[in-house]
C-alpha cells in the first residue's frame, strides 16, 4: 500500500518569498484551509521542508 501525506495550508503566503509561494502552488495549495493528499516521495518531502512554517502535514494510510 502506498503511503500518502495530507498537506494543509495553515498560514498565508502573503509576504513570503516568491519561491515559497511557488512551492505552495506545486503542492496544490492556494489558500488558508486548503488541503491536498500527495504520495509520500522524496520530492514532496523536499517541498514540505521548504515551507514548514506555512503548512501542517499528516500521514495517511
Amino acid at each position: 500500500m502506498v503511503k500518502s501525506l495530507k498537506v494543509t495550508q495553515v498560514r498565508s503566503s502573503i509576504g513570503t518569498k516568491p519561491k515559497h509561494r511557488g512551492t505552495l502552488r506545486a503542492l496544490g495549495l492556494h489558500g488558508i484551509g486548503t488541503s491536498n493528499e500527495l504520495v509520500d516521495r522524496p520530492e514532496i518531502r523536499g517541498m514540505i521542508r521548504r515551507v514548514p512554517h506555512l503548512i501542517e502535514v499528516e500521514e495517511v494510510g
